[in-house]
């Protein structure tokens, strides 16, 4: 083997021997923020713990309605609502788009199940996860929530809220089955997506779009 062969041999294998570690970090982090903050996380609505505000994420919109793992978000915060475990829901997704508006198909859903208007907070700039959290403390003076989404996005949401000054629990929305192949491609966004969040928090600490006060969580 000629010196230059043996030279990209050993390049490759460093190259492979840095994706692979980089591979077990990203996974390693997700296991870890998913074990630190199970103990948080429930699945029936009698067992979580009251507060004022639950706050709800976005999951996207299909011609003006919420899709499938969004109305099951809406369905999840409506239970809470109902068995008198939060008081208000703030609705926080994307509105950058003059034809998506995920807040206001959030709230005509959430009408819908029977929840008073004067119980809906919508916040139209929450594009991200850690946007969302953010506001949720900056804007509307929230202390404490209980966050609603689907248990694979649960840690995330969590482990942003405690950093950016909401103390919080989780209430799993995971009322529908979902395609296996669905739910890969969720788990891999998020081992991404988790990797992101300590960035965000440790290293970049970017400011989301903010405004004037609204609050809502005293």
């Amino acid at each position: 083997m000629s010196k230059d062969s043996r030279s990209l041999t050993h390049s490759c294998g460093c190259l492979a021997a840095i994706v692979v570690l980089g591979l077990c970090a990203l996974v390693g982090w997700r296991v870890w923020l998913t074990a630190t903050y199970k103990s948080r996380i429930y699945t029936a609505v009698g067992e979580v713990p009251p507060r004022r505000v639950a706050i709800v994420f976005g999951a996207g919109v299909q011609n003006g309605r919420p899709t499938s793992a969004l109305a099951d978000r809406i369905e999840a915060a409506g239970a809470l609502y109902h068995a008198g475990k939060v008081q208000k829901l703030l609705m926080t997704g994307d509105n950058r788009f003059l034809y998506y508006n995920e807040p206001a198909a959030m709230k005509a859903y959430a009408l819908e199940l029977g929840v008073p208007d004067d119980a809906i907070v919508l916040d139209y700039a929450g594009r991200r996860t850690y946007d969302s959290c953010y506001r949720a403390s900056a804007i509307f003076g929230i202390t404490e929530a209980v966050l609603v989404t689907q248990g694979f996005h649960q840690a995330r949401a969590a482990y942003l809220c405690d950093h950016l000054g909401v103390d919080s629990v989780g209430y799993a929305a995971n009322n529908r089955h979902y395609r296996r192949l669905l739910r890969l491609q969720w788990e891999v966004r998020e081992t991404i997506a988790s990797a992101a969040a300590w960035w965000d928090i440790h290293v970049a600490r970017p400011t989301p779009v903010l405004g004037e006060p609204i609050p809502i969580g005293s």
